[in-house]
């Protein structure tokens, strides 16, 4: 499981985090809403161990291990993976050589470069990410849509025990929601891999039939519930909470 503690984060000797506490198990999907500013992508960040977030208090395990003593390649290759909500472009690297490269860092050199490309072509047929994709330079060029569902190949391949995905419908349409819902379904079920999903809204949740559902405020969880939750946030709003 993945364990969350009394996590207390400061930005730049600002306050953000303050307590935060949650426990996702293996295949479970949580889902945090909650007003801008209230804390959710620097929960994503600090998991990640971006070294502007600073913990000041709290624990995080992955399983047994200690996360918050790992570097951010250390907890990848623990089994740790980070959605972005602005993926970022890295010309001149493809999305395959990348995916080869992330690959061999968490599991082994592959046996042969050829056989890895045609199982991540089919991997990417079956995710509805476009095979001249993967020959050019990551998101390079990319619509918002091609983003999100390269990231969803990134996350099959690497197979990660969690995911944290950060506001990955933002920006997509209806198609692209559906379909990157259905790449996360898929990999739920055959990686196992449970996942923290960070959005403004319910849409997204339509097609991915969430565990659990919290809303955040002030750096904090003050609610927890069902689907049934995310349906009165986007009816109602957060008023009641902040």
């Amino acid at each position: 499981m993945l364990q969350i503690k009394n996590l207390h984060v400061s930005v730049e000797n600002k306050k953000i985090l303050q307590g935060v506490d949650l426990v996702v198990k293996s295949q479970e999907l949580h889902v945090i809403m909650g007003p801008n500013g209230s804390g959710k992508s620097t929960l994503a960040y600090t998991l990640a161990g971006h070294p502007k977030y600073m913990v000041t208090e709290g624990l995080v395990r992955l399983g047994r291990k200690d996360i918050l003593s790992m570097s951010p390649d250390q907890r990848s290759q623990a089994g740790l993976f980070l959605a972005f909500q602005y993926p970022v472009e890295i010309p001149g690297v493809s999305v395959q050589n990348m995916l080869r490269v992330a690959y061999e860092n968490r599991f082994g050199k592959v046996k042969s470069v050829l056989e890895f490309r045609k199982k991540l072509q089919k991997l990417a047929e079956k995710l509805k990410v476009k095979a001249e994709l993967l020959e050019r330079g990551l998101n390079e060029g990319f619509s918002g849509g091609e983003k999100k569902r390269v990231e969803i190949l990134q996350m099959a391949v690497m197979r990660p025990s969690f995911a944290v995905l950060d506001e990955t419908d933002s920006g997509l349409d209806v198609d692209a929601i559906k379909a990157v819902a259905e790449g996360m379904n898929a990999i739920r079920k055959e990686s196992k891999t449970g996942m923290i999903v960070i959005t403004h809204y319910q849409r997204i949740l339509k097609y991915l039939q969430p565990d659990a559902v919290h809303v955040m405020s002030k750096g904090k969880i003050v609610a927890s519930g069902g689907g049934q939750l995310a349906e009165e946030l986007e009816a109602h709003g957060y008023a009641q909470y902040v």
